[in-house]
């Protein structure tokens, strides 16, 4: 969860890259930031963020959510997921070299983050007999959470 100030730090973060580009902050771009922020590490869908952002405006079209998310994912603010569920999910970019990775149950279909970065060998080895220079990765894990594994 983070802090008050932390998010701050994030908005401004984002604001600044959205002025760079030129592009103005409305409240309803502001308010899906604010859902973004609010609830970052649940992986959101675009119907999840939408009746969130409809809490704050109740006159907000879907079609405005799916064109400002689109707008974040092109200006990198958001990473579009595929968990295979049948729907995207999205998250904040985060400033760092690499992301996380997902833990997703196949039962109940949570997702979890994993923040060790075990892939920093790898990526040497990739650069050294390729010579190509890995600049980010993105890792799934598909199995049973916790409480599927007891049910099971």
């Amino acid at each position: 969860m983070l802090t008050d100030e932390e998010k701050k730090y994030k908005m401004r973060f984002i604001e600044e890259k959205l002025k760079e580009k030129e592009c103005r902050l409305t409240p309803q771009r502001r308010a899906t930031l604010d859902v973004l922020i609010e609830n970052q590490s649940k992986h959101l869908s675009t119907e999840d963020i939408y009746e969130l952002v409809k809490n704050k405006f109740p006159d907000v079209g879907l079609a405005t959510i799916y064109r400002t998310l689109q707008l974040f994912d092109d200006f990198n603010i958001i990473k579009k997921l595929d968990f295979n569920d049948g729907c995207y999910r999205y998250e904040l970019s985060e400033d760092q070299r690499h992301q996380h990775h997902h833990l997703i149950c196949i039962k109940c279909g949570n997702v979890y983050e994993f923040d060790d970065d075990l892939l920093d060998e790898l990526e040497g080895k990739i650069y050294k007999s390729n010579d190509f220079t890995v600049l980010d990765h993105m890792v799934k894990f598909f199995g049973y959470c916790k409480n599927c594994k007891e049910t099971k």
